[in-house]
């Protein structure tokens, strides 16, 4: 009975076209965005829709950290950091993140989404009461992390500052509300109005609970994110961030006051009951992080390339999705079929790398492409793709920007 159950959904997710499969990859180390196929193909692919967006997993400063804590360390961490223990490295990339985003503590987790996951879990239970405010578009490990506690909960509209400000002013000053928002959002590649956001939850006396990680690494001075670029990053009450996408390794972090980190520390389950990272995982999210804070050539060039990118898109009539205000570029489909058709064709003919993005991470008749560049993208193979994205398109009779827009956007 029960394996039929689950089979009858999957065989539904299959039908309405959301189901997902893997494609493996094998990333060329050096080579990045280079990787070959499990086909054995002798003429690798390239990727287009990496979260490594400034290639540090491959930068020889990150890679080197590693091998070093590896054959210093071990392999592995030994459990939590209550029972394995701590460790140096962990104080120094805590001290690192905190001083990056201009707070007096910051605490790491094993993965982005286990951070976003037990914080808010965390914060909605020992604060009596307390109603939760979230923007509709907030990432899964948000939503998850909100869902998981009993608490009021409320959803804004967008980026919509009159709709949160309608919410808010429903609660009486010295309800507790936390207000948690994005800087980037990833499928759209938009920037929420932070300032505005953080005026309206102040002036309704709300915590504020900000996640970047689309964002640090790439924006603001030293990289450290979207809020610190318009410099209001001190009146945020949470920065959430993440070691998986800019800074090229993986785990998750928070950064606030000192009484805020300390009671995530203490409380958090989802802090508490789980291994802590491997020190050469730390190690390189150590290196990483100061190499970025120190560089601004990555992210220089990121910006560059991806300016370029839109160009030639643009050129070709490929429709860039007009929301789209940083480096993500999401391209739309619109049908789900005939997106995983695209992604196929595109990586089989061309040798291009673009995972279909397909209901529900966006909503049905949006389906896209997420195209970002990187600082390791070329100039021909940003030439390459556009090329292969307009020969696609016409292939599959899948429309342009100017037919999707009534003009060409990008």
């Amino acid at each position: 009975m029960y394996q039929a159950l689950l089979q009858q959904q999957l065989e539904t997710l299959k039908s309405s076209n959301q189901y997902r499969t893997f494609t493996t990859l094998s990333r060329i180390c050096g080579q990045y965005p280079l990787a070959r196929l499990e086909d054995g193909s002798q003429e690798p692919v390239v990727v287009w829709c990496s979260n490594d967006y400034l290639g540090m997993s491959q930068h020889p400063a990150v890679r080197g950290q590693m091998h070093k804590a590896l054959d210093a360390y071990g392999a592995g961490s030994g459990g939590s950091r209550n029972i394995g223990g701590s460790h140096d490295l962990y104080a120094r990339l805590e001290a690192n993140l905190a001083e990056w985003h201009g707070k007096e503590a910051a605490l790491v987790f094993p993965t982005g989404f286990g951070s976003n996951d037990a914080t808010l879990q965390c914060l909605l239970r020992r604060i009596p009461d307390c109603v939760v405010i979230s923007d509709e578009l907030n990432h899964a490990s948000i939503v998850n992390g909100i869902r998981s506690t009993p608490n009021e909960r409320k959803i804004f509209r967008h980026n919509d500052i009159e709709d949160l400000e309608l919410i808010l002013a429903g609660y009486p000053s010295n309800r507790p509300k936390i207000v948690v928002f994005e800087s980037v959002y990833s499928m759209d590649g938009d920037i929420a109005p932070i300032a505005e956001i953080i005026s309206v939850a102040k002036r309704h006396n709300a915590l504020t609970y900000l996640d970047e990680v689309h964002a640090v690494g790439m924006y603001g001075p030293r990289g450290a994110g979207v809020a610190a670029e318009l410099g209001v990053a001190d009146q945020v009450d949470v920065i959430q961030g993440t070691m998986a996408k800019a800074i090229g390794v993986i785990g998750g972090y928070i950064a606030a006051s000192q009484i805020i980190i300390d009671s995530v520390r203490s409380f958090a389950t989802g802090f508490i009951f789980t291994t802590s990272l491997p020190p050469a995982v730390t190690a390189g999210c150590l290196a990483s992080v100061e190499h970025l804070k120190a560089s601004s050539a990555e992210r220089e060039r990121l910006h560059a390339q991806t300016a370029l990118l839109r160009e030639r898109l643009k050129h070709y009539d490929i429709p860039v999705m007009p929301c789209s205000q940083t480096h993500v570029l999401p391209v739309l489909v619109g049908e789900a079929t005939r997106c995983k058709g695209a992604a196929e064709r595109l990586l089989r003919k061309h040798g291009v790398y673009l995972q279909p993005i397909n209901f529900p991470s966006v909503p049905v008749g949006t389906e896209r492409f997420r195209v970002n560049a990187t600082p390791n993208h070329s100039e021909e193979q940003i030439e390459h793709l556009a090329i292969s994205l307009r020969e696609t398109f016409d292939h599959f009779t899948i429309p342009l920007a100017s037919q999707a827009f009534g003009t060409e956007v990008a």
